[in-house]
């Protein structure tokens, strides 16, 4: 079945857009440090050197990311994450409140080392990562879970279990809605969170590693967990999701894509807030999948994000 959302089912967004109508988003997760180098062609395999034609320093991380793109969007949001008392944590930090992320969950160890990711670019926007995940304290008894009554809905990565399922767990115990970015993890990683969340959305590559295949049929057998979305997006082949028993698809919105980093991550951002905003899933897929298109005609994982009329006029111009 496939389906689009009309855009009548969006005007709650304008609402949230022009302030009418208040959406706080919690993000909690992984935030790294992403140097990024722009180069002509990917790396073939094996002992190489290229050159880049460019060169940057930027914020990254998952739940970051989508912190970023609700704040962009024009929503209140708050970081919640861990990162080590160093340069890289303290540029990390001044990086969201830039951008208006709410950053006093946004702790600094002293004895931590921060997430810093290495990043290519190639001509046609693909990407290759490596990542050092960074050192910190798994616990979480140090979030403050009475902030989570005040969240329209909550969105987490699975780097920080700890804090993802102490987060899903109070989020469940007050009725907000929990949205898990399903990126590569370990199983247990998933069997754990998966039956405190809400709404799933996985990566294909995350799909086929946990599930065995990121075809549809796999959407269906996690409909075991019980959550109530369990979706998977599909880069330039779209989006697919499994809800009451049905599944249903979004199409990519076709734009020149510069770079990709990032696409995901904004994806998860707008749908967390299009959720908390009361948004039905088809809606809120296709506003997301409009977003994170927007954001892939420019380079950086943080630029292009647009705010919400911007990505409502865009939708209007598409069939």
């Amino acid at each position: 079945m496939s389906t689009s959302a009309n855009i009548g089912d969006l005007l709650a967004l304008a609402d949230v857009g022009s302030k009418a109508r208040p959406v706080h988003v919690i993000c909690l997760g992984l935030s790294a440090l992403d140097q990024v180098w722009r180069v002509d062609r990917p790396f073939a395999g094996g002992s190489e050197k290229i050159k880049a034609a460019a060169y940057g320093t930027l914020g990254g991380g998952m739940a970051a990311n989508a912190s970023v793109a609700v704040a962009k969007l024009g929503a209140s949001v708050a970081f919640w994450g861990r990162a080590g008392n160093d340069a890289a944590g303290h540029e990390m930090k001044s990086a969201f409140a830039a951008e208006g992320v709410d950053v006093e969950n946004f702790r600094l160890f002293p004895d931590g080392r921060s997430s810093v990711s290495g990043i290519i670019v190639d001509s046609s926007g693909e990407r290759q990562i490596v990542n050092f995940r960074g050192l910190f304290p798994e616990s979480a008894d140090w979030l403050p879970l009475e902030a989570i009554g005040r969240a329209s809905s909550v969105l987490a990565d699975p780097r920080w279990v700890e804090g993802a399922a102490t987060l899903f767990r109070e989020a469940r115990s007050r009725d907000v809605p929990t949205v898990l970015d399903g990126d590569m993890a370990d199983a247990e990683v998933f069997e754990r969170l998966l039956p405190l969340t809400d709404h799933a959305i996985f990566s294909e590559p995350a799909l086929a590693a946990f599930a065995g295949s990121a075809d549809d049929k796999s959407l269906a057998a996690l409909a075991r967990f019980g959550c109530r979305v369990i979706a998977v997006t599909r880069g330039e082949g779209g989006v697919s999701w499994y809800q009451n028993g049905q599944l249903q698809r979004q199409v990519a919105y076709a734009v020149e894509v510069v770079d990709t980093t990032g696409a995901g991550d904004v994806f998860h951002g707008a749908y967390a807030l299009a959720i908390g905003a009361g948004l039905d899933v088809r809606a809120a897929v296709a506003f997301s999948a409009a977003t994170a298109a927007m954001k892939c005609r420019h380079a950086g994982g943080r630029n292009g994000i647009p705010d919400i009329n911007e990505c409502l006029a865009f939708m209007r111009t598409k069939p």
